[in-house]
């Protein structure tokens, strides 16, 4: 189970929009600073830590929660995943614009990157609102898996911390029972249990969206064993 069968349905579309002129700018001056190339993997590609603290989030988006939880906690290190280079081009400004040195980028499908990470090598992976693909024909790109969460946990620390957060019920139960039958992690809430929103966690656009829908929001915590 240590090695994901080839994955040809991504798990995104490339709905990418305009670029603007600052983002292509962001993307070409800032990139050797804060960017990790990935046309290889990412083995023995994630910067060093001093004490261990390394947290990757899947799926920035504009990364208003790594911008945030990076400048909270200037002594980890913070990567980020993304497919979608507007996104990174704008979060590339503002890590400029607030001087913030403690994260790396990399943008590509983390369905393909997260498996050549070093096992053991995060203390902490963030995945906030994937998209849930809600017609039941799309259900098969959806992010997270059984096979998924187990390469998950593999790159984890002993007692590495996993967060999941979507605002779909059907999506939210389909994770924490793949969650259950997953041998290396546990739901810290218990059985098939969802956790408390953690203080911690900045509430997102895509949240703030769901919540004026009417959307309930699960937040799904999980410890590697």
């Amino acid at each position: 189970m240590n090695d994901l069968p080839e994955r040809p349905v991504k798990s995104f579309v490339r709905r990418e929009g305009r670029m603007t002129e600052a983002q292509k700018r962001a993307l070409e001056e800032l990139w050797p600073i804060y960017g990790i190339d990935a046309d290889t993997g990412l083995l023995g590609k994630l910067p060093p830590t001093d004490n261990g603290e390394l947290t990757l989030e899947i799926g920035f988006g504009d990364g208003d929660t790594l911008l945030t939880l990076a400048k909270n906690n200037p002594e980890h290190y913070f990567i980020g995943i993304d497919p979608h280079r507007p996104g990174a081009g704008r979060l590339l400004l503002k890590l400029e614009r607030d001087k913030v040195r403690n994260v790396r980028l990399v943008i590509g499908d983390a369905a393909e990157l997260v498996p050549t990470i070093d096992p053991g090598s995060l203390s902490q992976i963030l995945v906030l609102f994937p998209d849930p693909w809600p017609k039941k024909r799309h259900h098969k790109r959806r992010l997270i898996t059984p096979e998924f969460l187990y390469e998950l946990g593999e790159r984890l620390q002993p007692d590495g911390n996993l967060h999941i957060a979507t605002d779909w019920c059907e999506y939210a139960e389909e994770i924490v029972n793949a969650l259950d039958a997953t041998p290396i992690l546990r739901n810290q809430a218990g059985q098939l249990a969802y956790a408390k929103r953690p203080d911690w966690r900045p509430v997102t656009k895509y949240e703030q969206r769901g919540l004026r829908l009417g959307h309930q929001v699960f937040d799904i915590s999980a410890k590697k064993i």
